[in-house]
């Protein structure tokens, strides 16, 4: 999924190091319209004002159920990403990916399906014909230094279901309870989605190097993490986002009287400082500027135009998105003010 705005605001990032203290940290989701009066609105979680990184997770959009025939569904042409990887988690749906590797693949309920970006990629997401409802999460990781530049690649798999009493968990990256996925990344992170019957208590044994997340999709959850320091807990409502810092061992996820279902993340503080502008992470203005201007030269003709056909864009950093006759999206302008990091 792409950033839409048409005027981006550039979000400079430290990753954390650690020792950002013990209290569970509640983040509130903003609305986020996707393109025009029939867009997809997604609620977005990270990155926020207070926190913008959960290991290495930088982007979090949560989305629907959305009635395709009021929203339109998903309709994002060819884009570009550079420095990251994106991950699509769908809860109903159906939608389908094209992307300059060559990959022509469906994003469906119960499978994840991973996009490194690389040193740049391009691709497209369209929602189905048959689809009627759309819900689900996209999330963006921010790929370390020394691998930000790999050869751009895809991964798709379908985590098989860990039952515990009144819990199912899939674990689609990373490894919890027992199970690893295979999905291959470049950091050590963690991503499972939980559900939970109403009532239901699950202690979940965590690597206390990482720091975590909770994304509650529906129902409410009570979330304490257990470690040295002593317990912390918190009150997690539908649509929000609740962040833990590292030292907990365990993870005791209580939902309320209704059935819930909860995204948890996790990974390793980060550690590293990201520019992220539009759809590029980098590290420096220089960096972001020449994405952008490499992306426009190769979806535009003399003169400036934007070609009316991705079938038309030149060979380049980004590729092209064969089988996709969109026309591709051009970059937004840049802000007036340099691009910097910050703390």
């Amino acid at each position: 999924m792409t950033n839409l705005d048409a005027h981006p605001t550039p979000v400079e990032c430290v990753g954390g190091t650690g020792d950002e203290g013990v209290e569970i940290q509640i983040i509130t989701p903003r609305d986020v319209p996707l393109g025009g009066p029939r867009a997809m609105n997604v609620r977005r979680t990270l990155p926020a004002r207070a926190r913008s990184l959960i290991g290495a997770w930088c982007f979090l959009d949560h989305y629907g159920p959305d009635d395709v025939v009021v929203s339109g569904g998903m309709e994002v042409p060819p884009h570009p990403h550079t420095g990251l990887a994106t991950v699509s988690w769908l809860f109903t749906g159906e939608i389908e990916h094209r992307d300059s590797v060559g990959t022509v693949a469906m994003v469906r309920p119960g499978e994840v399906n991973l996009m490194t970006a690389g040193r740049g990629i391009s691709h497209s997401e369209n929602s189905t014909a048959e689809t009627t409802v759309l819900h689900g999460a996209q999330l963006w990781v921010a790929l370390p230094d020394e691998f930000r530049d790999v050869e751009p690649a895809f991964q798709n798999h379908a985590p098989t279901p860990i039952e515990r009493d009144g819990a199912t968990v899939r674990v689609f990256m990373g490894s919890l309870l027992g199970v690893t996925s295979p999905v291959r990344t470049h950091s050590e992170i963690l991503g499972a989605e939980i559900l939970l019957e109403p009532g239901t208590r699950l202690e979940i044994p965590v690597d206390e190097r990482f720091e975590h997340g909770v994304l509650v999709d529906t129902g409410e959850v009570s979330m304490t993490g257990l470690g040295a320091s002593g317990p912390a807990s918190a009150e997690v409502e539908k649509d929000s986002l609740a962040y833990a810092p590292p030292g907990a061992t365990t993870l005791i996820l209580q939902a309320g009287e209704a059935w819930t279902r909860l995204i948890l993340l996790g990974g390793t503080p980060f550690g590293e400082s990201i520019i992220m502008w539009w759809n590029f992470v980098g590290r420096t203005h220089e960096e972001v500027v020449g994405y952008r201007e490499e992306w426009q030269s190769q979806v535009t003709r003399g003169g400036g135009e934007v070609v009316e056909d991705s079938q038309d864009l030149a060979e380049g950093r980004f590729g092209v998105v064969e089988g996709n006759h969109q026309r591709p999206i051009p970059a937004p302008p840049l802000p007036n003010a340099r691009l910097r990091s910050r703390s």
